[in-house]
């Protein structure tokens, strides 16, 4: 049998543990899967055969927290702490948004996201069947839901369009072509309360479905729950049964000790949107904490509306700079532990760990190659530094999933990159004129 893809001569960051990096190798994909990686060359021919020694081949980055729709509020409503972020200038902004406002943004914030080397998002917003839709189109990867909120004492879920979104996607979507994984959101403890905590803890353990919430992001957020319930968000959401279910936390910056505990106890993933806290001033995950205590510590952008932009790779070098300053510490988050959180730990976030997030024989062909031959990543001492430290979103070259070529030298294969700028403006703008 032909490989319908062979890369030759090239050097390949696994990410595998038991052959971490192979250089001048060989790497073949048949179908979705990866059918050879060594640096012996292989005998079968090959539809098509790309001969680089300068590019890097590496796993996909795994976006694990995001909201792809607000990049039509990308610098709208910049400088502002978190509350009055929302409460005066995003929500408002958000009413506003018409359902084709919201498609075209997300379209192009999957389009910059594909091109810097993202094949996977943790998503949560409005009209997430759209999405699911947009993904297939786009063939990338995405864990999807919208997150229920309630001020109230009764949740109204019938009427509740993030709860029929939910629903729809668990029905439409879960599992579609492989790459659809329809979780069920929580926006948060301080947007809602126990009637929706154990509806969408219920629901999910019966479908076996994730869960994505924002967790303990502000230090207001955090005391005001104390002070509701005598608990933490951590230990009042692991009260109600939330935690008993494979969770993605976003933020995790005011967890206490005890809290990562139980994040730890019930393999809770937490999300580090170090760009996004550090704009809102939120604060900084405890992130090398976090590691020390065996919680599984995932990468995001959260959204461009917060940090202004869908490029993980530049989340990639915030996250290993910043906890080596704060805590006077060279040695925090080496490169290698930092790309471990945008694959393989993102992987695991998704529930993708058995398919995903690593290179090697048997995984899907989920994988980007960086070109290495720029002069800001010349030389190259070390290549895991050289991705960390010194690569940009715009060094990717080439970004597959599932073994097919989504974007490759600045061409996208699966989007109209043209029309999709045009929606941009003359669908999403106008609505914030509105």
């Amino acid at each position: 049998m032909a490989f319908d893809l062979l890369f030759k001569g090239v050097t390949i960051v696994t990410m595998d543990d038991d052959c971490p990096e192979l250089k001048n190798a060989y790497l073949g994909i048949e179908g979705r899967k990866i059918t050879w990686l060594s640096t012996e060359a292989p005998t079968e021919p090959a539809t098509r055969t790309i001969e680089n020694s300068h590019l890097v081949l590496m796993p996909g980055l795994y976006n694990t927290h995001t909201h792809l729709g607000m990049s039509v509020l990308r610098g709208y409503a910049d400088e502002y702490t978190l509350d009055v972020w929302l409460n005066e200038h995003i929500w408002p902004a958000e009413a506003k948004l018409s359902r084709e406002a919201v498609g075209a943004a997300t379209a192009l914030s999957v389009a910059e996201a594909i091109a810097s080397g993202t094949v996977s998002f943790t998503d949560m917003y409005f009209f997430m069947p759209d999405l699911a839709e947009l993904c297939l189109k786009a063939g990338c990867m995405a864990n999807l839901t919208n997150g229920p909120m309630c001020f109230g004492p009764v949740y109204d879920k019938e009427n509740d369009r993030a709860w029929r979104e939910i629903t729809t996607l668990h029905r439409d979507y879960h599992n579609a072509d492989g790459r659809i994984k329809a979780d069920v959101g929580i926006h948060g403890e301080y947007t809602s309360n126990p009637a929706v905590w154990e509806l969408v803890a219920g629901y999910a353990g019966e479908h076996r479905l994730n869960i994505h919430v924002h967790l303990s992001e502000t230090k207001k957020e955090h005391e005001e729950c104390l002070a509701r319930h005598g608990l933490t968000p951590a230990a009042v959401l692991a009260k109600h049964g939330v935690f008993d279910n494979r969770t993605t936390a976003a933020h995790c910056v005011w967890v206490s000790d005890e809290d990562m505990d139980i994040l730890k106890d019930k393999g809770v993933t937490a999300v580090h949107d170090p760009g996004s806290n550090l704009k809102l001033a939120s604060g900084v995950q405890r992130t090398h904490t976090l590691l020390e205590r065996g919680v599984n510590v995932s990468l995001a952008t959260d959204s461009a509306c917060a940090i202004n932009t869908n490029d993980l790779f530049f989340e990639l070098k915030l996250a290993a700079i910043l906890h080596k300053g704060v805590d006077l510490e060279p040695t925090r988050l080496p490169a290698a532990q930092v790309l471990k959180m945008a694959t393989k730990n993102g992987a695991f976030s998704q529930g993708r760990e058995a398919e995903s997030g690593v290179l090697k024989v048997g995984m899907d062909a989920d994988l980007i190659a960086v070109d290495m031959d720029k002069p800001h990543l010349i030389p190259c001492h070390s290549v895991v530094s050289n991705l960390v430290y010194a690569a940009r979103g715009s060094d990717v070259c080439m970004t597959l999933c599932k073994g097919r070529v989504l974007y490759e030298q600045g061409e996208w294969k699966t989007l109209d990159i043209e029309r999709i700028k045009y929606d941009m403006i003359h669908t999403a703008l106008p609505c914030l004129k509105g």
